[in-house]
């Protein structure tokens, strides 16, 4: 019985879980995997394990995280694991109670997103151009040049979440694309619209791709990706981006920790709702299930609307 129900079988299941009914991604397994092993260790190191821990063993769970210096965010990160865990050990009746039910987070705001100002994007994507224009840059320079031009100008335009712009296929450049389809979490399907100036830098981008020669052209030419790479997932990786642009960053006369892809991407919500875009179009386009992880942006819309009412109303002090 112990080992029917061991703490890594049970992990397994609940992952099978989360795939099957949720469609969860790749990332979002992986969090919860090491989350949950992480608690299943501080389990076993007091004779317990997932069956058996009572709602003491899970405070003691949460003070000894607080004890090895974890945030709050990453506190309340893993209890909702274990929410989750326990809710579905009830569920399947592996557990006849849910320990987790009353326990109650740390208290934490939510922190605004980092973001990048109109002309620090600007700078970024102008940087990212001279490079790529570079005369004395081989071909192969020119080309990873070209790509994270093209990266930057589709994330820029789209707002695209990171794993979402790397494994974006090789269609998403046709020419005459004036939408994409993305696959973001849960599986979910979306479109997207794409401007002139990142379609352009696709055609930029990819036409370098063609006139670099040799084996490295070839096999990269039958890749099904718009960003190739000869590693295992067969395209550019999160990992790789964000350093190019932190280097980017750095060349640009900006501070590397400031810049990220997802703070890109919080650029682009945050410009779009400062312009006047409506709130429900922007949740639509970050492919955002629930609005209120849209509101993060809020404080862009009431800065808006205080100078709104200062400019325009017929009773403001001129």
């Amino acid at each position: 019985m112990g080992s029917r129900n061991s703490d890594a079988r049970l992990i397994g299941l609940f992952i099978d879980m989360l795939t099957a009914e949720q469609g969860a991604g790749p990332n979002t397994l992986d969090a919860y995997r090491r989350d949950l092993t992480d608690f299943s260790e501080f389990l076993a190191r007091n004779g317990m394990s997932f069956t058996k821990a009572e709602t003491q063993a899970l405070r003691d769970y949460l003070a000894d995280l607080d004890t090895r210096g974890f945030k709050s965010s990453s506190v309340a990160r893993r209890l909702s694991a274990m929410r989750h865990l326990f809710r579905f050990l009830l569920n399947e009746r592996i557990r006849s109670d849910d320990p987790a039910a009353i326990l109650s987070g740390p208290k934490r705001g939510r922190g605004l997103p980092k973001v990048l100002s109109i002309s620090d994007v600007d700078r970024l994507l102008t940087r990212a151009k001279e490079l790529a224009a570079a005369p004395e840059a081989s071909a192969s320079q020119r080309l990873r040049a070209l790509r994270l031009y093209c990266l930057l100008e589709v994330v820029y335009a789209t707002g695209l979440r990171v794993s979402e712009l790397v494994a974006l296929p090789l269609s998403a450049s046709r020419r005459d694309a004036r939408m994409i389809v993305v696959r973001g979490k849960g599986n979910k399907e979306r479109l997207v619209p794409l401007n002139d100036a990142s379609r352009q830098a696709m055609a930029d981008y990819l036409a370098a791709m063609d006139a670099l020669k040799g084996e490295k052209k070839k096999s990269l030419a039958t890749s099904k990706w718009l960003f190739p790479s000869f590693g295992q997932s067969g395209h550019l990786t999160r990992q790789h981006f964000a350093r190019d642009l932190k280097e980017l960053a750095v060349s640009a006369g900006l501070a590397a920790r400031l810049v990220s892809p997802h703070v890109l991407r919080h650029a682009f919500a945050s410009h779009l709702l400062h312009n006047g875009a409506d709130l429900r179009i922007v949740q639509t386009l970050l492919g955002h299930s629930d609005i209120s992880t849209t509101q993060i942006y809020t404080h862009v819309v009431e800065e808006r609307l205080k100078s709104l009412v200062r400019d325009l109303h017929p009773l403001a002090e001129k």
